[in-house]
């Protein structure tokens, strides 16, 4: 019979012929159907309602999920910092134009970039500590590095990974200003979320650690998010290493909090100050006694 001349693959991804459908009139410059007519599933307006945003926020959470889990990635090291410290060689690069271009403001944020720089350098180097760790363990006890994604210390701490050949995971979002993946994340490991809640969750879902370089509020936003999570108890303990004792010291005074009763002696446990490539990783082999 006719209809036995082609079995059907239980394979086959028939679910994709409905948005094949929908890019092909697209492309064609045709019009859609109305959108009552259009499967749910393949219809952007639809998915794009207010009413449907505990469908994306599935949606966000699975596929990253589902993707790193298919890939091997299952314990992670997650490095953030601040986007704006440049590599030295392009920090070395600006100062040069900004020297020849006599501009006082750009001569001083030149300047700043280049002091920043080291930091760059650092975070590259605490990758390939990781990787290099990684590369000789069985599956299951890998490391890998994830970071959000865009440049900067997030750029130097994949670059890191990529140099010892090792994957490394981005998880980038959409903004306003859009902020494209940097170049040495994994291309099968760079995700976009739109949701930062989502995006947050996943870092701390494979997480077996936290390394925060100098940054600004976005830094401080994942920092405190993860320190209180730990403190309350509602994530398992990991090591939270705060790069740059300086910085940081400088930037939030513990101190003030112990005396006015808001932390708890104990809670000054929960990070540790380093200065050094080999003293954040050394922070976490010991404590998961590696």
């Amino acid at each position: 019979m006719a209809f036995m001349e082609k079995p059907q693959h239980l394979t086959e991804r028939r679910l994709a012929d409905a948005w094949a459908e929908l890019q092909s009139h697209s492309d064609l410059g045709n019009p859609l159907e109305a959108d009552a007519y259009r499967l749910a599933f393949a219809d952007p307006e639809f998915l794009l309602r207010r009413e449907t945003r505990g469908i994306r926020f599935q949606l966000e959470m699975l596929k990253p999920d589902l993707d790193q889990t298919e890939q091997g990635i299952e314990n992670t090291i997650v490095v953030f910092g601040s986007a704006r410290f440049p590599s030295p060689e392009e920090a070395q690069k600006n100062l040069q134009n900004a020297q020849r271009g006599g501009d006082a403001s750009a001569l001083a944020l030149a300047q700043r970039q280049l002091r920043n720089a080291h930091f760059y350098d650092q975070a590259r180097l605490f990758s390939r500590l990781v990787a290099g760790y990684s590369a000789h363990r069985r599956p299951e006890e890998r490391l890998f590095i994830s970071t959000g994604g865009g440049p900067g210390i997030m750029e130097a701490a994949n670059r890191g990974a990529h140099e010892m050949g090792a994957p490394s995971v981005g998880l980038n979002i959409a903004l306003p200003h859009e902020q494209n993946a940097n170049p040495y994340v994994t291309p099968t490991l760079s995700f976009k979320f739109h949701y930062f809640a989502l995006r947050k969750m996943h870092f701390m879902m494979r997480a077996k650690a936290l390394v925060a370089f100098p940054g600004g509020f976005g830094t401080l936003d994942e920092l405190f998010e993860v320190i209180t999570l730990v403190q309350t108890r509602k994530a398992k303990p990991v090591p939270i290493v705060l790069y740059g004792s300086d910085y940081w010291k400088r930037l939030f005074n513990t101190e003030v909090m112990l005396e006015e009763g808001v932390i708890s002696p104990q809670d000054m446990d929960l990070f540790s100050y380093v200065d050094d490539p080999q003293s954040a990783w050394d922070v976490i082999r010991t404590f998961y006694g590696l």
